[in-house]
Formats: C-alpha cells, sequence, structure tokens
C-alpha cells in the first residue's frame, strides 16, 4: 500500500511542500513474537460486565478460518450497511470460546452450526482490543468441521478505512456517493466480523446487495446476478484464492470502466468516476504492461482471472493492493497526456507498478505479522525501480532511486528510529510501520543486497522465496535462507559468477542481513588512506550530542570503491569495528559506496575530503551522478555530527555551478535549502537573503539554459519544472518577468492558451501572490476534472504570501466539500514550508488536533507526516518549549505514544545545535566569499 506521504518529492519540497505526491499504499508484514503490553493489567471485562475469556491483544491459535461467506447490503442514502457472515472453523484444539475480531458494529442473531445442527451462541464483547467472544455450551472438539454465522450492522465510515463513504461532484454541480474499502492494516474488523490478523488467511466468497443504478466490484470476476424483491439486486462473486483479511475489497458505485486483456491472459480493468473515465488509458496500458512483466520475471502465474483498479475520489494514502481489485488516488491513476507533466507520468507508472508488485509479494506470500512489514512494503518499493528500469527504460527511474535512501537516513540517524523489523501490537503501533523505514529504508537494503549478490542471483533467490511460501506466511528468516541457497548451489552458473570476490564460508546472508534489519541505524564508515594502506572504521550515525547511544551497533558492511589508478569496482566486506586494506599502488583519491548503492555513510578523514573537492572542481564527471550525489549528501550531513567543518561541505558545494545531472543537482538542493529555511523562522533576513544568492549563483547558468517547452527526456524535464520553480521562487528576475507574462496571457484567455506542462507550476506561483490571480487559479482548480492539473493549481495556491488565503484552505480542507480533506496533510505541510504561513499552520495543527486524530486515525503516515512537516523547521529553544507543551497535555488517546512527537523533539534539538555552532560559520563564509567575487570583478 501506498501511504500518502510517501511522497515522491520530486519538486522541491524542502522548499516548498510540493509534494508531488506518489502515493502507494503498501501490504502488510507477518511477525512471529507477542509482545506482551498487548495484555491488560486486569482480566478483561466484557460489555455487559461479565469477565472476557481472553486476556491478549493477539488472537488465540486454537481455532482457525477456512472459509467465509459474506454478503453485505450497503445503504447509500442512510449511509450505514447491513450483512452475514458465515465462517468456516478449523478447530485445533478442545474449546468452548471463539475469539475473533468486530470493531463498531452491533452483533446479532449468532449460531453455531454443528453437524448435530444450528444453536445460539453467547456473543460477549471486549472493545479494548476489537474482539468478541462467542460461548459455546459445549466444547468444540479438536479436529472437528464447524461453521459460526453472525449478522451485523454498521455505520459507513466517515474516515478513510473500513468500509467507507466517498462522494464527488459531477461538473453539473451534483453530488455523487459510493461506498469502498480499505481494510490495511486493522480495519476489515470494522466492516465484517473476522479474524483480522495477516496469517489467518482464508477463502472469502462475497455476495453485494445493490440498488440497479449501481455496480459493485470486487477481489474476484462477478458469477451472476439475482433480482431480490424491492428493486434490489444481489451480485455474486467467485470465491478468492486463500488470503488475508486486509485483502479483501468491495466497491459499490456509479463508475465506468474500460478494460484490455495481458498476454498471459488476464482481464485488467480501470474504474473511475464517469466524466473522468477518458483519464484512464495510460493507467491501463501500464498495468497490462507491468502485470506481464510480473508474470514474467516472478515466474509464477498471476492466479487470479483479473485484476481491477480503481480511481477513488476520497483515498488517504497513495494506493492500496487489494487482490484483484487495487485501489488508487484518482491523482495515482488518471493521467491527460496533454495535461501532465513527466513527473506525473513517472509517480502513476511507480505507483502502478508498486501495487502490482504485491500481488505476489504481500499477497501470495504475507508477512506473519506487521513486525515484518518491510517485507511486503520494501519489496514493493524496490521492484518499482526494477520492473519500470526493464518496461519504462524512457523513464530513467535510476535517477530517482537514490533520494528513498537519503529521506530514509534522515529519519533513521535519529534515535527514535526503529529496526526495520520491530515487535508492535496495537493498532497505533502496526499503523506507524508504514514509514520511510518500512518502504524505503526496506527497498534500499534489498538494493544493496541485490548488488552484492549479483542481480542474477538476487532473481533467483526471490523467486525460490516466492514459489516455496506462495499462499502461506513468511518471517525475515525466511527470505534470508532462501537467497543464501543461490550462493550454494554451485550447479548453478550465477553461483560460481557470485563466488569471483568472496569465498562461500565468507557469504552468510542472514548474519549480514540481521545487522541492518534487526538493529535501527545505519552505520558511517571512516576511510583513511595513508600510501598504500586503507584503514577503516565504522561507528553508527547518529545526530545526538549524547555519544553514549552509538555504543554496541555492529554491521557486516558490503563496501565497494573506486580509486583514481582505476574505475574498476573493487568489493570488501567489514564485518568487525575496523580494519585494513592494501591498494596495489598510491592513489590520488578513493570514492567508497559507488554508485551510493549501500545504505551507509563515508567520510574521508585526513586530507580525503579535500582531494575529492579538487576532483569535483577539475573533474567532476570522473564520478557518476549518483556518486555526485552521495558526495554532496555525506559531507553535509557529516557537518552535523561534527566530523567535517561547514567550510568544507560549502567549499564542495562550490563545483555545483557546473553539475547538470537531476540526481546530484536535487542533491545540492536538498542540502543548501534547508540552510535557510531555518534563518526564514528566526527572523535572520539578511543571512537568510545572502545564502538564498548563493544558491541562486550556484545554479545560475543552468536555470538560464532551460526552455519554456516541454521537450526532452523525462529526467530533463523534471529537472526543469524543479529550477523554473525555484528561481521564480526566488524572485529571480527573469524567470518571475517570464512567468508574469505567461499568466496574463493564460488568464486573459480564461486558462485556454496551453501553457508548457513542465513550466505551468512556476507559471502559477507567480500568479498565485496577487488576489486576483489567487482567485482566478481557485475558480479553475474548482471547475477543473483534470487530476494532475488540479493538483498543481492547489500547490500553487499553498505557496502564495496571501495569508488570509492560506488560512481559508486549511479551513475548507478539513471541511471537506470545496477541497478534499484527503489533500489536508499536503496543504498543511505546504502552508508550514511557506514563510509567510507556517505560523498559521503550527496553529491550525493545535485548533484542529482532535478532529484530526479522528479523520486520519492514531499512528497513521498522515498525521505522522503533518507533525514533522509542520515542526521540523524550528530551531529555537522557545519553539522546542511551545512545541513541547502541547504534545505533553495530550492522552493516548488522542496521541501522546506516537513515535514522530519524539522525532520532532530530536529534529527541533538537533537545529538548535546546528544552529548554535554553524550559524557564524556561515555567516563568515559567505561574506568572505562575497568579497572574493567583488575583488574577482574588479
Amino acid at each position: 500500500n501506498m501511504s500518502h506521504c510517501f511522497v515522491l518529492q520530486v519538486l522541491f519540497s524542502t522548499m516548498f511542500g510540493l509534494l508531488l505526491v506518489l502515493c502507494v499504499l503498501l501490504p502488510p508484514s507477518p511477525g512471529a513474537q507477542i509482545p506482551n503490553q498487548g495484555q491488560p493489567k486486569h482480566p478483561p471485562i466484557a460489555t455487559n460486565g461479565e469477565r472476557f475469556p481472553w486476556d491478549q491483544m493477539r488472537l488465540p491459535q486454537t481455532i482457525s478460518p477456512l472459509h467465509y461467506d459474506l454478503t453485505i447490503h450497503p445503504n447509500l442514502t442512510t449511509q450505514d450497511f447491513t450483512g452475514v457472515v458465515r465462517i468456516s472453523l478449523d478447530v485445533h484444539e478442545d474449546t468452548s470460546a471463539v475469539i475473533l475480531h468486530a470493531k463498531q458494529m452491533e452483533i446479532s442473531n449468532v449460531l453455531l452450526l454443528a453437524p448435530e445442527g444450528a444453536r445460539p451462541l453467547k456473543v460477549l464483547e471486549y472493545p479494548g482490543f476489537h474482539q468478541l467472544a462467542l460461548i459455546s455450551d459445549s466444547v468444540l472438539t479438536k479436529g472437528r468441521k464447524y461453521e459460526v454465522q453472525l449478522e451485523f450492522a454498521a455505520n459507513l465510515s466517515d474516515s478513510f478505512h473500513g468500509f467507507y463513504k466517498s462522494s464527488y461532484r459531477t461538473s453539473s454541480g451534483e453530488v455523487r456517493t459510493l461506498a469502498s474499502t480499505q481494510f490495511e492494516a486493522t480495519f476489515a474488523r470494522g466492516a465484517f466480523p473476522c479474524f483480522d490478523e495477516p496469517a489467518f488467511k482464508a477463502n472469502f466468497t462475497v455476495q453485494i446487495i445493490r440498488e440497479p443504478r449501481h455496480i459493485a466490484v470486487s477481489n474476484m470476476p462477478k458469477v451472476k446476478t439475482v433480482v431480490l424483491p424491492g428493486d434490489l439486486l444481489e451480485d455474486h462473486f467467485d470465491t478468492t484464492v486463500k488470503m488475508s483479511t486486509y485483502l479483501v475489497a468491495y466497491i459499490v458505485s456509479d463508475f465506468l470502466s474500460v478494460s484490455r486483456t495481458t498476454q498471459h491472459g488476464v482481464k485488467i480493468s480501470i474504474y473511475a468516476v464517469p466524466e473522468k473515465i477518458n483519464q484512464t488509458a495510460f493507467a491501463l496500458d501500464a498495468a497490462v504492461k507491468l502485470l506481464d512483466f510480473y508474470d514474467d520475471y516472478f515466474d509464477i502465474p498471476y492466479p487470479l482471472p483479473k485484476q481491477d483498479l480503481a480511481a477513488i475520489p476520497d483515498f488517504q494514502s497513495g494506493a492500496m493492493e487489494n487482490w484483484g481489485l487495487t485501489t488508487y488516488r484518482e491523482t495515482g491513476l488518471l493521467f491527460d497526456p496533454d495535461k501532465s507533466s513527466a513527473s506525473d507520468k513517472l509517480s502513476i507508472t511507480k505507483v502502478i507498478a508498486h501495487e502490482l508488485a504485491h500481488q505476489w509479494f504481500g499477497n501470495l506470500v504475507t508477512m506473519e505479522w506487521w513486525n515484518d512489514l518491510w517485507l511486503n512494503e520494501g519489496f514493493a518499493k524496490f521492484m518499482e525501480f526494477i520492473s519500470l528500469d526493464i518496461t519504462y527504460p524512457e523513464l530513467h527511474v535510476d535517477d530517482f532511486f537514490l533520494n528513498k535512501c537519503f529521506e530514509a537516513m534522515e529519519v533513521d540517524s535519529l534515535s527514535s528510529s526503529h529496526p526495520v523489523s520491530t515487535p508492535v501490537e496495537n493498532p497505533t503501533q502496526i499503523q506507524e510501520m508504514f514509514d520511510d523505514v518500512s518502504y524505503d529504508k526496506g527497498a534500499c537494503i534489498l538494493n544493496m543486497l541485490r548488488d552484492f549478490l549479483t542481480p542474477e542471483a538476487f532473481e533467483i533467490g526471490i523467486i525460490r522465496y516466492l514459489k516455496r511460501y506462495s499462499y502461506q506466511n513468511t518471517v525475515n528468516s525466511h527470505l534470508w535462507e532462501s537467497l543464501t541457497d543461490v550462493s550454494d548451489d554451485s550447479s548453478c552458473d550465477v553461483g560460481t559468477h557470485v563466488q569471483k570476490w568472496y569465498s562461500d564460508d565468507e557469504l552468510d546472508v542472514r548474519a549480514i542481513m540481521d545487522t541492518w534489519t534487526l538493529q535501527e541505524g545505519f552505520p558511517l564508515v571512516t576511510v583513511e588512506v595513508k600510501g598504500r594502506e586503507v584503514r577503516l572504521s565504522q561507528e553508527r550515525f547518529l545526530r545526538t550530542d549524547d555519544h553514549s547511544l552509538t555504543e554496541g551497533f555492529l554491521w557486516q558492511i558490503p563496501l565497494t570503491y573506486m580509486t583514481s589508478a582505476s574505475n574498476t569496482i573493487h568489493r570488501f566486506l567489514l564485518k568487525t569495528k575496523s580494519d585494513v586494506l592494501y591498494l596495489p599502488e598510491e592513489v590520488e583519491w578513493v570514492k567508497f559506496n559507488v554508485n551510493m548503492s549501500g545504505y551507509y555513510m563515508v567520510h574521508y578523514a585526513g586530507d580525503g575530503w579535500n582531494s575529492i573537492i579538487k576532483l569535483l572542481q577539475h573533474n567532476h564527471k570522473a564520478l557518476s551522478g549518483n556518486d555526485r550525489a552521495s558526495l554532496i549528501q555525506n559531507v553535509f550531513q557529516l557537518v552535523s555530527v561534527g566530523k567535517v567543518s561547514l567550510d568544507t561541505a560549502l567549499e564542495l558545494s562550490l563545483y555545483l555551478s557546473n553539475e547538470t545531472e537531476i540526481m546530484a543537482v536535487t542533491r545540492g538542493f536538498g542540502e543548501l535549502v534547508p540552510l535557510y529555511k531555518l534563518m526564514e523562522k528566526r527572523d535572520m533576513t539578511v543571512l537568510e537573503k545572502q545564502m538564498k544568492g548563493y544558491i541562486v549563483e550556484l545554479f545560475r547558468d543552468l536555470i538560464d539554459q532551460q526552455q519554456w517547452s516541454d521537450s526532452g527526456s523525462v529526467s530533463e524535464r523534471v529537472l526543469r519544472s524543479y529550477l523554473l520553480l525555484f528561481a521564480c521562487f526566488m524572485n529571480y528576475e527573469p524567470c518571475v518577468r517570464k512567468a508574469i507574462q505567461l499568466f496574463s496571457q493564460w488568464k486573459e484567455s480564461d486558462g485556454t492558451v496551453s501553457l508548457p506542462v513542465d513550466v505551468s507550476m512556476a507559471v502559477f506561483v507567480i500568479g498565485a501572490r496577487t488576489p486576483e490571480g489567487w482567485d482566478f487559479l481557485f475558480e479553475k482548480y474548482r471547475n477543473s476534472l483534470q487530476m494532475s492539473l488540479k493538483s498543481r493549481y492547489k500547490s500553487a495556491m499553498a505557496i502564495s504570501p496571501l495569508q488570509d488565503k492560506l488560512q481559508w484552505m486549511m479551513e475548507q480542507s478539513l471541511h471537506g466539500e470545496v477541497m478534499k480533506t484527503q489533500d489536508l496533510p499536503d496543504v498543511v505541510v505546504s502552508v508550514a514550508k511557506n514563510p509567510r504561513g507556517y505560523k498559521l499552520a503550527w496553529d491550525f495543527l493545535r485548533a484542529s488536533w482532535v478532529t484530526l486524530v479522528k479523520k486520519f486515525d492514531l499512528g497513521s503516515n498522515a498525521l505522522s507526516y503533518m507533525v514533522t512537516g509542520v515542526t521540523n523547521q524550528y530551531s529555537t529553544r522557545e519553539m522546542l518549549q511551545e512545541i513541547r507543551s502541547f504534545f505533553d497535555s495530550l492522552t493516548e488517546e488522542t496521541g501522546s505514544q506516537m513515535r514522530c512527537i519524539q522525532q520532532t523533539y530530536e529534529t527541533i534539538e538537533d537545529n538548535i545545535r546546528w544552529t548554535d555552532t554553524n550559524l557564524p560559520l556561515l555567516q563568515s563564509w559567505l561574506n568572505k566569499r562575497s568579497r572574493r567575487a567583488t575583488h574577482e570583478d574588479l
């Protein structure tokens, strides 16, 4: 599933919160251990005052479900639903209680259907754990088959999960309603009584009762429709394969669809609201291509007859991989070739690639428990890049992968981070697993392992893993074993190819990977070259002033390096705290972590950084774009832990005036922009202006070369949008002049003149600076059906300096009529990054907190994204105090335990340390530089 805030920050989100968001909901992961904090301190008491017969949050293993027969009848007028479920059970131990999940629903007429006939069961409810106990007066005997039947009723949820209501407005202004599901991670229990844990896999047969004006879709194709009294129809769907509850899905709507069949004979359909069905061609094409690719790559046929992709008008995350019926935000699926940018195309293709990868990783093979969610999400994120590299080479996804590792390192360098695989038990903790660590760090360590084992051996290993565990649940070690066998398999020539650089006894995949998944954080490798000798040492990279926190960490690091004497990639597995390598000859420079395929940072001690700065200034093309990006990131991050002086990092940044490759350019922005963002919130106008001036100067030549058109490769186009947006935002005169001219032409034509898509964002941002321009954009936003265009209008409106408009946007998004509540997190974070809006965003977050928690759910990515996005650029003790006093006043029910709060405190403390140490240094370096520049001009 893609969580909405797994944001593809193609555009300078550091600056503008222009979040071109790539949302994809990623599936859950299995886990074996049961942490004990889920046990109530006293025996649990049911709602009727009796003792509840089970006292743990995890369900007992005494009974498992085999099959669910589910009938659901939603009423879109009264916005509620009724249903009946019949579950066939396998009894593993004698018991007189069936414990399962149900949440916020009325349960009635509960029967046990046994060979000797039907009899009623007593029902106890324990809402604290969302559990029901069905009590039988005689024992259910081990090995016998039973069925239980329950009737239930509930309201359609007005959040974004469970069985929830969604609505949209037609171009004639009519509001239409639909009902859709989102069950990952723990919300199937809000739609029907079930064993709502990923390891309780079963088959599902679904029937849906609807009015003739609607259609119903579910995981499987429809088998027949039965006419019922009262002008109702009942659609019967085929029985699913064996699967987890969180993957069940159904939608009742008035959607239309378009379809095509893959080479493997699977019917692919895209569903959308009628007026947007003409924006589905691109997604249909991509889905056909990608499902065929995975079918071949994994060497396992997709097991269902169809795969539907549905664009839902209200959707919190990016997308969700329900088996056979994947669901998406409209912006994640709908594409108009004339109105969508290169980055829209990239985002949509990645979202589809992610959800379809899940049909194997996550759906076919599922984690045992949510502690290993990364087995689903890290893999799906990683497969986006593997699949698109082959199916859409023109998108150059490799130009964007490193961003994932940089984003993961940002949270992973705080002591509040968590291991990739970490014990979780309650629903809030489970929701919090859907974060940058599970998705992005997961993908980065898989990429490192693939590079280490070779792509061929890696592919053989994951195919073996998928085949061995199809329709089952797994833990971490199952994956490592499947990958280890490959290296041991001497019959496979790939194996011998792998062994070129390491011996068999050295390769223990599990021992290596346990160091990356079972402990949090990542290593900093220090490299010191003395003649031919290279001294290596490792420690945890941690932004803190408490150095005891870095003790006790050791990784097995697959090091790679190249030198000035040879561009061959050399490899070395560093297993100890320190070690020494010998080079065949003395060299001018070494670069470790080639292309940054490893998830670690490198510090070049002694004269190391100076030799790299010299290389970048004289011949930066000797290194790849990814290598250059990693050096920029490493050197600036090392400043924040005191390993490198700010002067060194700034001297290295000077080479950027010759840089043209997207990854290195955007990393340069990514490290430099946050420096003036700190100043914007501290009233340091002079220094802030100097810093902005330095960045514009650095990239001026590159900005001047950009054409105001849509020509070039995807990377060139994404870079163009980025640079022109930045230049206009910084008031770079040639850019502003051009944008004003284009905006007034566009406005005079009432929006009919077509702007080049790549430059439209820069044009809208300049237009949104005046009240008339802003109102015109809003009018266009309100009436547009083009999803990618709407999101650009909205981003531009949120970057406006007009404070009353910013406040109004946040209020309207919360209200949800004119602007969708699903977009509220983006709006709030954009306003927070806006130098005229940050106070408004913080006040809004505090004032609306209780409503936000209800709407988005504790632990959700949307909530933590707002918390961090609104607070992470403060750097004063006063602000830290104000933020602490708000979050400290919360109760556990309103989120006091959320990890993002801890991350916020640590980030601000880190900002305070950074500014105390480095602001004076920055000031003097910029002064020295402007004196140097003036001197050169004379």
